[in-house]
C-alpha cells in the first residue's frame, strides 16, 4: 500500500489493460505523458534501431520513451560477443531523437519490479519471441504479453547488425588491406606476416582484373559506338554518292547542251559563209555571159593593136641594129 500510495503521489498511475499484445481499449492518462519502455542490444546502432525506436515514441500521442541496453555482461552471456563496447552502445542511443531516456545495465527478462521502478505503463518491441534466461524457450515478453501492456513494432527489412557483420565477414580481406594501407599493423589486426603477403598479392592481382575489366568494357563500349555511327556513315555516304551523281549527270546535261549549241553555232556560220560565196560566183557568172560579145571585140581590137605595134618595134630595132653596125666599122677604120 505504501509503494502504491507513493506512486500515486508521484503523479504515476499505471495505465489499465484487458488483453495482451498492447490492443487494449484503455483510456490513456491525460494528466501525464505515457511511459513507454523500448529495450535491446543497439550493437552498430543503425537506421533499422532509430525507425524501431520512432514507432515506440509515436505509439501514443503523448510518449515518454526511455530505452534499456544491456551491458557487455548479459549481452555476451546470452547473446554474443559485440562490435561496440556498452559504453558505445549506450552514446550511441542518448544521440538519437527519438529517445527521452535511456537505462543502462538493462535486465534481460522484464519483471513486474522492473516495470514499478521505471514507472513504465507500456513496452515496446517487434512480436518476434526471445528467449529468456532460463534456458527452456521461454519469450522475455511473455510476461507483458499477459498483462496487457505490451506495444508491437514493426522491424525494418533489410538491415540489421547480424547482416552487417556478415557483410564485414563476407569481405573480410578486403577491410584488412584497407586497414593495413590506412596504418593498422598486422598484429592490430591478428593478421599472420605469410598472411598479410598473400592478402596484398590478391589484392593486387584483384586491382589487375578489374582494370582489365574496365578497359574490356571502354572498349566494349566503344565498339558499341563505332557499329552504332557505322549505320549513320553509311547512310550519310550513299547520300553524298547520289548527290555527288546528280550533280554530275546535271553538270554532263549542261555540258553536252552547250557543246551542241557551239556546234550548231559554228555549222550555222559555215553555211553562211558558203551561201555568200555561192552567191558571189552566181554573179560573176552573170556578168561574163552579159558581157561577152563586147568582150570579143575588144579582144580582137587589142590583137590588132598587137600586131600595130609589133611592126613598129620591129622597124625601130632594125633601124638600131643598122646604125650599130656603123658605129662598129666606123671604130674598125680608126683602129
Amino acid at each position: 500500500m505504501d509503494d502504491d500510495n507513493a506512486k500515486k503521489s508521484n503523479g504515476y498511475h499505471p495505465a489499465s489493460s484487458n488483453g495482451a499484445g498492447g490492443n487494449s481499449d484503455q483510456p490513456v492518462p491525460s494528466d501525464r505523458p505515457l511511459r513507454v519502455y523500448a529495450d535491446g542490444i543497439y550493437d552498430l546502432f543503425h537506421f533499422g534501431h532509430a525507425a524501431s525506436l520512432e514507432q515506440a515514441k509515436k505509439s501514443f500521442p503523448n510518449a515518454y520513451l526511455l530505452v534499456g541496453c544491456c551491458n557487455d555482461e548479459i549481452t555476451y552471456k546470452y547473446k554474443g560477443k559485440t562490435v561496440m563496447t556498452a559504453a558505445e552502445r549506450y552514446e550511441s542511443l542518448r544521440h538519437c531523437k527519438w529517445v527521452d531516456e535511456v537505462i543502462t545495465d538493462a535486465p534481460w527478462v522484464i519483471n513486474q519490479e522492473f516495470l514499478d521502478k521505471h514507472k513504465i505503463d507500456y513496452v515496446a518491441h517487434d512480436a518476434l519471441p526471445y528467449a529468456d534466461a532460463s534456458g527452456a524457450g521461454n519469450d522475455v515478453y511473455e510476461f507483458v504479453k499477459k498483462v496487457g501492456r505490451f506495444k508491437e513494432t514493426k522491424r525494418t527489412d533489410g538491415i540489421s547488425t547480424s547482416d552487417i557483420i556478415m557483410r564485414i565477414l563476407k569481405d573480410y580481406n578486403q577491410y584488412v588491406i584497407r586497414n593495413l594501407d590506412r596504418g593498422y599493423t598486422r598484429k592490430e589486426l591478428g593478421v599472420s606476416y605469410v598472411k598479410e603477403k598473400r592478402l596484398r598479392v590478391n589484392m593486387r592481382l584483384k586491382k589487375l582484373q578489374e582494370k582489365v575489366k574496365e578497359q574490356q568494357e571502354k572498349v566494349g563500349e566503344k565498339i558499341q559506338t563505332v557499329a552504332m555511327h557505322r549505320n549513320e556513315w553509311v547512310d550519310n555516304a550513299n547520300r553524298w554518292v547520289v548527290g555527288f551523281l546528280e550533280m554530275f549527270e546535271e553538270g554532263c546535261h549542261k555540258m553536252g547542251t552547250a557543246i551542241r549549241d557551239r556546234i550548231q553555232e559554228r555549222l550555222m556560220g559555215q553555211e553562211s559563209e558558203e551561201m555568200l560565196l555561192n552567191g558571189k560566183d552566181d554573179e560573176d557568172d552573170d556578168e561574163e555571159y552579159y558581157y561577152d560579145d563586147d568582150d570579143e571585140d575588144e579582144y580582137e581590137y587589142e590583137d590588132g593593136e598587137e600586131e600595130y605595134y609589133d611592126d613598129e618595134q620591129q622597124c625601130s630595132t632594125d633601124e638600131s641594129t643598122d646604125e650599130n653596125d656603123e658605129k662598129k666599122t666606123t671604130f674598125e677604120g680608126k683602129r
